[in-house]
Formats: structure tokens, C-alpha cells, sequence
């Protein structure tokens, strides 16, 4: 994720780091590189002249222009509910801590030391491992050492077999729940809001596995893709005999917001991913990790990550 102020005066115009220019430029480059070739040949191609006016392109244009911000508007939702869902996380993570802390009733006094024989400290660190796993399989990784480091070694020899690493870690955390009602650790009304936490944020990574294997149809975003780039390479050719030498300078204006939006589309469609305007899953999970650490006494804490060239990760 990209943070940083809105550029002001000529700033806006040469700001790079977070500009989809990044991801276009050899395409925008090859553009304006054809349209400066037409300018030259005055839109002949060895001896025929190609006659195109601007009308095509007008009626192509619009409803391009629409098809293509349809489809980011559709790849934003899926960008803003992933961004939901994990501060639904956030909330849900923090609700567990507190209740975990003041519901389940034990003689000791909390010690996150003690994971091992204090089911609170148990239940909040296998939440700072469930969020840790989350991002992992969202984004593709793999990171035993981190997993490892919040759960039990009998615990970590049972989930790390299971294909779905998060989801044993939540079957886990029933388990206990279960373990302390049967116990009296925990009055069974109360385990109901506690189990109602841990059921919404086994709803909220559902619901990004949801959107991580559910893309936009392929063969709508191929059609924007062809009907955009044939438009832009031919769009020369309709210009050359209105524009005269502004024709490159046109074409790049225009190649630019449209193979902008094409490319911002596919970089947003995909919310999870390591690209600069995705969602920042490490600062999160670190977020997490600070605040559920925090709760239970501790004063050793990671620093929260900050942005590196104006970049969350």
C-alpha cells in the first residue's frame, strides 16, 4: 500500500513510486514510439495510405472508457471488502484477548510465559499464529519458524500437516474453549460470546479465501485487454491527419488512462498480493501481534513496521 500525501504543483507530474506508470511504461513507450513513426509517414504504410477518421475511435471510446471503469469499480469492491474483512480481524482478535483475560476464570495469575499450562495465553497467541497463517496462504508463503514461534510443540506437530493451517489453528481454539466449559474455567453462557468471536473471524478468513480464489471472469478482462490495446495502437492512424506532429503527444495522453486503468484493474484485483497498492498483511498482522502481546503483559514488543519509500507491505 502506497502512503503518502497527494503531490502538489509539478510534483504530481514527475511522482513515480506508486504511479501505475511503473507497470506500463514499456507498453506506453512502444505507443508513442508508433505514433511518432505515423506522425513521420503521415499514416502510410509504404505506398498505401491508411484512411481512418476520428469517429470509429469516438464510438469505441466511450464505452471502452465504461467497460473499463466498470471493471476497476469491480476490482475496488473486491479490494475495499478484503480490506473490511481484515480489520474485522483486528476488532474480533482484540475481542478475543479481552474476553479470553476476563471470562475464563483460573487460579494463576496471567503470565504469557506460561503458554503451555495457561489456556488464556494459549488462545491469544494461537490468534497472533491464525492471523500470521492467514496472510501466508493468502499470499502464497510458507514460514514454520513464524508459526512456530506462537504455538505449542504438541500443537505445532498436529496443524502442520493440515493443508489449512488457520482453520486448525480455529478447530484448536474450540477445542480449549470446549475443554474449559466442560471444566467450569468458564460459565457456558459466557463461552457463547466467546465462541461467537471465534466464529466471526473463521467468517472473515473464509471470506478472504472467497475473494483470493475468485477472480474476475478471465475472458472479460481479456476482452478489455485486446479491445484497449488495439484501440491505443490504432488510434494513430485516426489522429495523424487531424493533430498533425501533436499526434504522439495526444496518443500518449490517452494510452496512458487507458492502459492505466487496465493495469491498475489487474494490480487491485488481487488484494493480498506484494504489489505497491496492495494491502498492507505484514503491517497488519504486526499490528495485531503488538496489541495481543501488549494485552497480556508484555514489554519486549516488535516496533511497528513503517513504509519504505512511502510502501506498506
Amino acid at each position: 500500500m502506497i502512503v503518502r500525501d497527494r503531490p502538489a504543483g509539478w510534483r504530481l507530474f514527475v511522482a513515480v513510486r506508486g504511479s501505475v506508470l511503473q507497470r506500463i511504461r514499456f507498453t506506453l513507450l512502444l505507443n508513442i514510439l508508433l505514433a511518432t513513426l505515423v506522425t513521420l509517414a503521415h499514416g502510410n504504410l509504404f505506398t498505401v495510405k491508411i484512411t481512418l477518421t476520428a469517429i470509429p475511435f469516438t464510438l469505441i471510446g466511450l464505452p471502452l472508457a465504461i467497460f473499463l471503469g466498470f471493471r476497476n469499480t469491480t476490482a475496488y469492491d473486491r479490494y475495499w471488502e478484503a480490506r473490511k474483512l481484515w480489520g474485522e480481524l483486528v476488532l474480533r482478535t482484540r475481542s478475543l484477548t479481552r474476553q479470553c483475560q476476563s471470562l475464563i476464570d483460573l487460579p494463576q495469575a496471567l503470565d504469557y510465559r506460561q503458554r503451555d499450562s495457561d489456556v488464556r495465553v494459549r488462545m491469544v497467541h494461537r490468534a497472533i499464529a491464525f492471523v500470521h497463517a492467514l496472510r501466508l496462504q493468502l499470499r502464497g508463503e510458507k514460514d514454520d519458524a513464524l508459526l512456530q514461534q506462537w504455538t505449542t510443540p504438541a500443537e505445532w506437530a498436529q496443524v502442520q500437516a493440515r493443508s489449512n493451517v488457520a482453520d486448525a489453528l480455529m478447530q484448536a481454539m474450540g477445542r480449549d474453549l470446549g475443554d474449559c466449559v466442560r471444566q467450569k474455567q468458564i460459565d457456558p453462557a459466557l463461552a457463547v460470546g466467546l465462541d461467537q468471536t471465534l466464529s466471526a473471524m473463521t467468517a472473515a478468513a473464509a471470506s478472504c479465501e472467497r475473494i483470493k480464489f475468485t477472480p474476475i471472469p478471465f475472458s472479460y478482462t481479456l476482452l478489455l485487454h485486446r479491445t484497449a490495446y488495439m484501440y491505443c495502437f490504432l488510434l494513430p492512424f485516426g489522429l495523424v491527419d487531424v493533430t498533425g506532429f501533436m499526434t504522439p503527444f495526444v496518443v500518449g495522453i490517452v494510452a496512458y488512462t487507458f492502459f492505466g486503468l487496465d493495469a491498475l484493474g489487474d494490480e487491485i484485483e488481487e488484494p493480498f498480493g506484494l504489489e505497491s497498492n496492495d494491502l498492507p498483511l505484514d503491517t497488519l498482522c504486526r499490528s495485531i501481534e503488538i496489541t495481543l502481546r501488549e494485552s497480556l503483559g508484555e514489554t519486549e514488543l516488535p516496533p511497528p513496521l513503517l513504509p519504505v519509500n512511502f510502501r506498506l507491505t
